[in-house]
């Protein structure tokens, strides 16, 4: 029997290995990961590795992007279609069919026209600036830096790397001297490249009950149908963004993704589903402690793509009939 969700959200702790998904760029030969300044449970400050929630939404809004193309049940805008970062705002028959109309009705077009933007937010900014807030939230995923004994749990490395080339001659320096002048970097070229491991914090919220309604007229825009199939899409997107975390140089350091295990939690009425974050050592408990606020269920998931994970994102379905603003 399905179960009404209002909202759901997943705290976990996942063990990543010699990865590289998140970077802020390059200094000369020197290839810059992401590092953040973060507070532990200990009340210490720590620099750690850290992903973005961006990077980790993208991850999820192009395995959802590829779930719709291949299902019409799930529609997608002209934009979306082709996976641009702009959605319907790139979709020139959409942004001509609201000139004239209220936030209200582009909003109910939205919805009605593509899963990407319903589910995902946007902010339409031709002539107008209308909002549509994401149905799914994601925070930073950054690495825990010590255990309850101090030890260190998340480390970054620095490993050198340089362009193979098959020719080291006299003609192969000479050949080199004339690239060095026209700049095409065609020679051996030294640089150093980063690889982190170690076990990051995840939390992540999804507001189901949101799935087709229209914030500004408070009243939904879609079918149940329509708001099931994409509540199954969704749920889908997010276990794939488990199974396969997409993200920078995974050409030549694809992740090891050892172990993830957590708690999803979710709310069968108008309350939202607790997250605690697993940069707290204690947070299996503590989000229980907050599961007594009823209606919530929790879930703890030994190991990511546990059963218990499959089936709490499989047997569920959004909450009908749900006043999500203003009564």
């Amino acid at each position: 029997m399905a179960t009404d969700i209002y909202s759901l959200s997943i705290s976990a702790r996942l063990t990543l290995d010699m990865h590289s998904l998140n970077n802020e760029g390059g200094e000369g030969n020197q290839i810059q990961t992401r590092m953040v300044d973060i507070v532990a449970a200990d009340g210490r400050l720590y620099n750690v590795n850290a992903i973005s929630g961006d990077m980790l939404k993208h991850i999820q809004a192009e395995h959802l992007y590829r779930i719709a193309a291949s299902n019409e049940a799930l529609p997608l805008c002209a934009a979306c279609k082709l996976f641009d970062a702009n959605r319907i705002s790139a979709d020139t028959a959409y942004t001509e069919q609201i000139k004239g109309k209220s936030d209200g009705e582009a909003i109910d077009l939205m919805v009605q026209t593509c899963t990407l933007d319903d589910l995902e937010g946007n902010l339409i900014t031709a002539d107008r600036s209308t909002p549509r807030k994401s149905v799914a939230e994601f925070g930073w995923v950054v690495g825990v830096p010590v255990d309850e004994e101090g030890r260190e749990l998340t480390t970054t490395g620095s490993y050198f790397h340089v362009k193979y080339a098959s020719e080291r001659g006299g003609s192969a320096r000479d050949a080199a001297k004339e690239e060095g002048a026209r700049k095409a970097n065609l020679g051996q070229i030294p640089f150093h490249r980063p690889a982190s491991s170690g076990v990051y914090a995840l939390v992540s919220h999804y507001e189901i009950a949101r799935i087709g309604y229209n914030d500004i007229i408070h009243r939904y825009g879609l079918d149940d149908n329509a708001r099931l199939a994409r509540h199954k899409a969704l749920l889908e997107s997010v276990l794939y963004t488990f199974l396969q975390p997409n993200g920078a140089m995974r050409s030549a350091q694809l992740p090891h993704l050892v172990d993830a295990a957590g708690v999803i939690s979710y709310s069968t009425d108008v309350i939202p589903a607790p997250t605690v974050s697993p940069l707290n050592p204690g947070y299996p408990r503590r989000r229980r402690s907050a599961c007594r606020l009823r209606p919530t269920r929790r879930h703890p998931c030994g190991s990511l793509p546990s059963t218990n994970l499959q089936r709490s994102l499989a047997c569920g379905r959004p909450r009908l009939q749900v006043r999500v603003g203003n009564r």
